[in-house]
């Protein structure tokens, strides 16, 4: 995608600061390295599973609704240039 769009922008989140700048890092390395929106949710995914344990579901795109269940303390909706992030894992 070689977006180079600049710093992600939160719109919501109850995830530490801890994890959200990781997921933040690993979705920049993501967006550098793939180039397709799914090919980035799957980099991310994998990355998250391995370091924060399964199960974690990344959607990735310009135009999606969504409404999620999930873990507290593992959910981010954040916008990375024109790209949509919904991270979040379940139980």
């Amino acid at each position: 995608m070689s977006q180079s769009s600049g710093n992600p922008v939160l719109k919501a989140s109850d995830i530490s600061d801890d994890m959200k700048e990781d997921v933040f890092a690993i979705s920049l390395d993501a967006i550098e390295k793939c180039q397709l929106e799914r090919d980035i949710a799957a980099s991310i995914k994998k990355h998250l599973d391995v370091k924060y344990g399964k199960t974690w579901h990344v959607i990735v795109g310009k135009n999606f609704g969504s409404y999620v269940t999930h873990e507290k303390g593992h959910f981010m909706y954040f916008y990375v240039g024109p790209l949509a992030f919904l991270v979040f894992k379940t139980a």
